[in-house]
């Protein structure tokens, strides 16, 4: 960490600085955001897909999951599906699962509807997201894919957080700290 208040990530071959951002009084997390940043989405979907197990369709959740899940589904040719943060007009009889995310005040629920979900059905789903945190965001991509009958066949993200570089059941690049001050 440096004095501009930024965090040096290398990941994928790659270095950005990341700003730090308060999430309280005493902790920061560092903002990882993919999102127009071309190269490094190529990057990070090249070496996931080089670690991820064989899958069938890969899952994300609105909205930051969506450059990496395009890109590792470009690179594959691997259909992806996008779980929604709200369940818009086109969607056929919509489901949906609550998450409550490290990054979003408030209680959000993910939504699939019945054409996605009978995709699903039988298949082996990679879940996709840019960060792993708290884990709740994966919990609720889960509970999608157990409601559609789908297999879970990998859960991998670009960067775990905190805590979640410690879990054996997620496939990640790079580990994240989260800043705390005492």
């Amino acid at each position: 960490m440096n004095d501009a208040k930024t965090y040096e990530l290398q990941v994928a071959g790659l270095t950005r600085q990341l700003p730090l951002c308060p999430i309280n009084d005493k902790t920061s997390i560092a903002a990882f955001i993919m999102f127009s940043d071309v190269e490094l989405t190529i990057a990070c979907a090249t070496e996931l897909l080089k670690k991820v197990p064989e899958h069938d369709v890969i899952l994300t959740a609105e909205s930051k999951g969506i450059p990496l899940a395009y890109e590792m589904s470009r690179q594959s040719g691997i259909k992806y599906i996008l779980a929604r943060k709200s369940a818009k007009l086109y969607m056929y009889n919509p489901v949906g699962v609550d998450v409550k995310s490290i990054t979003t005040a408030r209680l959000q629920t993910l939504y699939l509807d019945q054409h996605d979900l009978e995709y699903l059905k039988g298949k082996r789903v990679l879940i996709v997201d840019d960060v792993i945190s708290t884990g709740e965001s994966l919990n609720a991509l889960e509970e999608l894919v157990r409601k559609a009958g789908g297999i879970i066949a990998g859960r991998a993200a670009v960067l775990a957080e905190g805590d979640a570089a410690n879990r054996d059941d997620i496939l990640f690049l790079a580990p994240l700290p989260i800043f705390t001050e005492e």
